[in-house]
């Protein structure tokens, strides 16, 4: 039958203890939720600075929803591109300091757009072997020769950049590694790119409202120039709280986005409330230095609570990590990330176990995603559970 094979596949993946299962959650995104019926302190979500359920952003979507409406009717070059979605590009450019800017529905489609319309046969991708799946998929959709370099290794990617008659190069990264939380070392990239004529293509998902002053971001955190050369994209649905992404760039780098990037031509655009949304939510962020002070005390207490537990087991928590919200440890084997995940929710933790392909094998994890909405008795109860799991 059609099928078998399907289910062959499927039971592989329950042998390899790598099928995943989806979580019904009753409730709104904040560190207390409910999942499939259950009570659970919530270390899961990407809700970093705890925007995702502010009543003011909620207000501003509604608000948004009357004005203009549940949908935009067509793609942003047919008929919808509604004035929120223009205003909320124009604030962008100049919240992260360069000269334009483009909304995109998804992270993924932004990604996707970005470095098939910048390279293609005959040009050269420069990856981090750890960058993003979407990273990856737009590497290979581009066509052009897709060269991985060690995880932030700048001598080995000097030398690929080196080795290259590529006609036009593209480094790709990162800012924030998503699945160790770790920083690309964004200086030696510009540094790169200037030296070898190169875009930087710039992933900053995980940065975006949580580095840099007044959470504008890693380019920002590093003091990187606004180089025609850099291309940043970011993403509203993890620090801002709200849904879809943008890509920033040189003026001429986002006109050509407009007219060729085809997951921006060929879809709906996003509802025009959202772009309301997101406008309440910036200011939020721009503002939001208490919350961000917040998020790191957070993340030194979990760091100082759990680094000798995890010695004392043998796992690892992620040394270069200090700085972001994403605190990975790894635990190794996919059996045992999936047993420590599920003695943690026994107690009351949603702490998501993230295996293969996701990670390398033999590196599977707990992916512990903090927020500023989490207060300190909750890193004490997540610590005094991890603490039982000997």
């Amino acid at each position: 039958m059609i099928y078998d094979e399907i289910e062959q596949q499927l039971a592989a993946l329950d042998h390899q203890h790598l099928r995943r299962h989806r979580r019904v959650v009753d409730a709104p995104v904040g560190p207390h939720t409910a999942a499939d019926g259950k009570a659970l302190l919530s270390f899961c979500s990407n809700d970093y600075l705890g925007l995702a359920a502010h009543p003011a952003i909620v207000e501003a979507l509604c608000a948004g929803a009357r004005r203009w409406g549940a949908g935009s009717g067509a793609s942003h070059l047919v008929g919808g591109h509604f004035r929120p979605h223009e205003e909320l590009e124009e604030k962008l450019a100049e919240f992260v300091g360069l000269p334009r800017a483009i909304t995109f529905s998804t992270g993924y489609m932004a990604n996707l757009a970005v470095t098939p319309a910048l390279v293609g046969r005959g040009d050269a991708v420069f990856a981090d072997r750890l960058n993003h799946a979407s990273l990856i998929d737009a590497a290979l959709a581009s066509r052009a020769e897709h060269k991985r370099y060690a995880h932030n290794d700048m001598a080995a990617l000097e030398k690929l950049l080196a080795a290259s008659d590529a006609k036009r190069k593209l480094i790709l990264t990162d800012a924030v590694f998503s699945m160790d939380g770790d920083v690309a070392l964004l200086p030696a990239l510009f540094e790169l790119a200037e030296r070898y004529d190169a875009w930087l293509v710039i992933d900053d998902a995980h940065g975006f409202g949580v580095l840099g002053p007044q959470g504008r971001g890693s380019l920002a955190h590093f003091a990187i120039p606004a180089s025609p050369r850099v291309v940043l994209m970011g993403t509203f649905g993890k620090a801002a709280g709200v849904a879809g992404a943008f890509v920033a760039g040189d003026t001429r780098v986002v006109e050509w986005l407009v007219n060729t990037a085809r997951s921006y031509i060929f879809t709906t655009a996003a509802p025009p409330a959202v772009s309301c949304a997101v406008l309440q939510s910036l200011a939020l962020i721009e503002q939001g230095d208490s919350l961000r002070a917040a998020l790191q005390a957070r993340i030194a207490q979990l760091r100082g609570g759990a680094a000798e537990l995890c010695r004392q087991r043998g796992w690892q928590l992620a040394e270069q990590a200090v700085t972001t919200a994403i605190q990975p440890i790894v635990v190794g084997e996919n059996k045992k990330v999936l047993d420590v995940s599920r003695a943690l929710e026994a107690q009351g933790l949603w702490v998501p176990a993230i295996r293969p392909p996701t990670v390398p094998n033999g590196t599977a994890r707990l992916r512990l995603s903090l927020s500023a909405a989490h207060r300190e008795a909750d890193v004490a109860v997540l610590l005094a559970a991890l603490e039982r799991l000997a």
